[in-house]
């Protein structure tokens, strides 16, 4: 079995010298088990501005498992890891894919393989709980799967982006062409068979985290745009309801009229306009959302240019 660690990186030149450690550890591992019989760790740099490259260059001297693609612009973790990904589908039996942040439990590879070896093809690496997490990243992450499994995304709960794939599933993902990555929906729609390794999640090892806020919220509306169409039903569920609320005003005012009473005020006038205004520009808005995917897909561009490679085979 030839196992590719595949890591996407983006300014992560604190953490990289103890991850190429504890990665290369787990790898000897591997090998001297005979669980594997080669290992690679894939190290993607997705257009850092640090000294994150330079880094790869020197370790990649020191350990001669570690390669390295350098992307020419940074295109975002998804399609970062893609780009790992692709190499490795044609190079590897198999693949890991995990952060540089130290943040997911490397021990937990070697569960993955033995996973492979039972003969499955995917192995998701689930966090047992969420204890390091401050409330509102914990409640939040928990609406966020709930409403995906809502809306009929199919997802592991807890799962991130650190799983093993076969080759076999590694090419079937690589058949997908769209360009708005969703890899953890993507990955689970397969449909080959899969297991789960749980793990307890830790501190990040250095360094600041490459996720703040408004890119878990881009995140999660990828998530949900690429995966269902029912905001959009639920938009035309909102117009019907608008509707059967206006007839039902149309006929209480055209009674009060009949009776000769006037209407009161303009205040219930306004919270309706406002309010049906606000529905309005939201349902435009996630229109908008579905309308701007098209536009992506359409125009077909590659998903990154590779500028540099360091000892890739």
């Amino acid at each position: 079995m030839n196992l590719v660690i595949v890591v996407p990186c983006y300014n992560e030149e604190e953490v990289l010298p103890e991850t190429s450690r504890q990665l290369h550890a787990i790898i000897e591992e591997l090998r001297l088990g005979r669980k594997i019989t080669a290992g690679r760790i894939l190290y993607v740099d997705d257009g850092s501005r640090d000294k994150t490259w330079s880094l790869i260059e020197s370790l990649s001297t020191e350990y001669p498992e570690i390669s390295g693609l350098k992307l020419a612009h940074n295109v975002g973790h998804q399609q970062a890891l893609w780009a790992g990904m692709e190499w490795a589908a044609v190079h590897a039996d198999a693949i890991v894919s995990i952060d540089a942040d130290l943040q997911d439990d490397v021990r937990a590879i070697i569960s993955m393989v033995d996973g492979y070896h039972q003969g499955m093809d995917i192995v998701y690496g689930v966090r047992r709980e969420r204890n390091k997490d401050t409330l509102f990243k914990k409640y939040t992450a928990l609406f966020f799967y709930r409403f995906m499994q809502f809306l009929g995304g199919d997802i592991v709960y807890n799962h991130a982006d650190f799983r093993l794939m076969s080759q076999r599933a590694l090419q079937a993902l690589m058949s997908f062409p769209e360009r708005n990555l969703f890899l953890r929906g993507l990955v689970c729609s397969l449909g080959f068979p899969s297991s789960v390794v749980y793990y307890d999640r830790q501190e990040r090892f250095a360094g600041e985290s490459k996720y703040p806020f408004s890119k878990m919220l881009s995140f999660a509306l990828d998530g949900i745009t690429s995966f269902s169409v029912k905001p959009l039903r639920y938009i035309v569920v909102l117009g019907i309801l608008f509707i059967l609320v206006s007839l039902a005003v149309i006929i209480y005012g055209v009674i009060i009229y009949m009776d000769g009473k006037a209407i009161q005020g303009w205040t219930s006038l306004l919270v309706s306009i406002w309010f049906i205004g606000g529905c309005i520009l939201t349902s435009i808005g996630i229109i908008g959302e579905y309308v701007g995917k098209l536009y992506k897909e359409v125009k077909r561009r590659p998903r990154y240019f590779i500028e540099k490679e360091v000892n890739l085979f």
